[in-house]
């Protein structure tokens, strides 16, 4: 009993610890975005005080949308052979949807945005996000990269 107590302590302590981590990584994410968006956009106080509630809504909503897709094709991955014509045809109808409504959602960002920045700085911000979003996905090949060889036995 009391090793079931141990270990079940280890076990909570260690995903208390994994979520702290995660939410650290993720405070850090956030604050690097905010610097990065600030400098690209060039933003006032004023503007950046009405740009990221909107902007962060948006986030929020377009991610709940995506976790949506996500779950929509890893249940088809996994149930493709066990389903019926019907079924999958639902499934596609809800993948367009899915696409419709982020279209939709992408629309109504676009026109609340218009009335907190200048076109320039809406194009810049478009632009802001292909490139964050690029330099993450340098930034973790790197690392992929320098952990790899890290492995690599010397000969």
């Amino acid at each position: 009993m009391k090793r079931n107590i141990i270990v079940y302590t280890i076990l909570a302590t260690f995903c208390v610890m994994n979520i702290s981590a995660q939410n650290a990584n993720r405070q850090r994410l956030d604050a690097y975005k905010i610097a990065f968006f600030t400098k690209r956009l060039n933003l006032t106080s004023q503007e950046a005080e009405k740009f990221w509630p909107v902007y962060n809504e948006f986030q929020d909503n377009k991610t709940k949308i995506q976790l949506e897709r996500h779950e929509l094709n890893r249940n088809f991955n996994q149930n493709e052979l066990n389903m019926s014509e019907r079924e999958m045809t639902e499934a596609g109808d809800k993948f367009v949807g899915l696409e419709i409504r982020e279209a939709a959602l992408a629309q109504e960002f676009h026109t609340r945005i218009k009335t907190i920045l200048s076109p320039v700085k809406i194009l810049r911000l478009y632009q802001a996000e292909n490139q964050f979003r690029q330099q993450l996905l340098n930034e973790l090949r790197d690392r992929n990269q320098v952990r790899n060889n890290q492995n690599i036995p010397q000969q």
